[in-house]
């Protein structure tokens, strides 16, 4: 089995117009046109059993919206192997009834995008929201470390991480992009062996510049394949999830760097997919 922890997929209408538009932003290339058709897809081929959509919201209005027409797709999605969390900003009023609603329809975690939602990670609003979604046992996904479009401000540096473990202890935080994005080096010394997950989106080898800019992106390399295993057995195995970020990485090559990274094969399947089994309770 293979579980991709991090994925992202838009309404098929403006999916591809999206998806070129974040691409121009981060200088990257694109690898689906961002639907969830595409991702199917793309899952096919890559021999992925199951997908988690982390839905980003950009604005107060949004929350309703695309959460209740992610909870009306649930059983189509899932159908494609397609798992998707709910999403919550930060300036949402109603977050506590939101998050009920979202796990009383069977959603199991939450995504946050400090970058995009322009709020830092430990500030209150988040700090309630991280809390109250760990009281209802839902997963908290957050965007961490510099965002490849958004990058003179790290809105959920390591700090901010480290603030929010003390004061709000959740049981269930995942960590996207390694812990920190373009931060790494801080992950290994501050964060490793913390009471989190680390997702491995978009975080091992090449970045793959936009065709149709001349600007390179921010970073032309993630983690070589040596800090990777590093840090992975640094803070823990059994704490590392497989992820792509797709539309992003491909998800047939990113496994293939997985594979290729040095983790031993018992360090590959706790990696591709005992870890979210767990996580997620996706146990036989």
């Amino acid at each position: 089995m293979i579980i991709d922890f991090h994925t992202h997929t838009f309404p098929e209408k403006i999916s591809e117009r999206v998806v070129w538009q974040l691409g121009g932003v981060s200088h990257t290339m694109p690898f689906t046109d961002g639907s969830a058709r595409a991702l199917a897809s793309s899952m096919r081929e890559a021999s992925v059993d199951y997908s988690v959509n982390q839905p980003v919201m950009t604005s107060t209005e949004q929350v309703e919206k695309i959460n209740h027409s992610l909870i009306r797709q649930k059983e189509q999605l899932l159908s494609d192997g397609i798992l998707t969390f709910g999403g919550i900003h930060p300036d949402y009023e109603n977050y506590r009834q939101e998050l009920s609603y979202l796990k009383e329809n069977g959603i199991l975690g939450i995504k946050l995008h400090p970058a995009y939602q322009n709020v830092d990670f430990d500030d209150i609003r988040y700090m309630r929201i991280v809390d109250c979604a760990s009281e209802l046992d839902l997963i908290v996904l957050t965007h961490a470390g510099i965002d490849i479009g958004i990058y003179k401000h790290n809105y959920c540096s390591v700090r901010h991480i480290l603030n929010v473990l003390k004061q709000v202890h959740p049981p269930r935080l995942v960590l996207a992009h390694m812990g920190n994005w373009g931060c790494w080096d801080e992950v290994e010394r501050d964060l490793a062996g913390a009471p989190v997950w680390l997702d491995t989106a978009f975080s091992i080898g090449e970045i793959t510049p936009n065709p149709k800019q001349d600007t390179r992106p921010y970073l032309e390399e993630n983690l070589s394949n040596e800090a990777f295993v590093r840090l992975c057995r640094r803070h823990g195995m059994k704490k590392i999830l497989f992820a792509t970020d797709s539309p992003w990485q491909e998800q047939k090559d990113y496994i293939r760097r997985i594979r290729e990274s040095g983790l031993t094969p018992e360090e590959q399947e706790l990696v591709l997919a005992d870890n979210a089994r767990q996580l997620l309770k996706l146990l036989d």
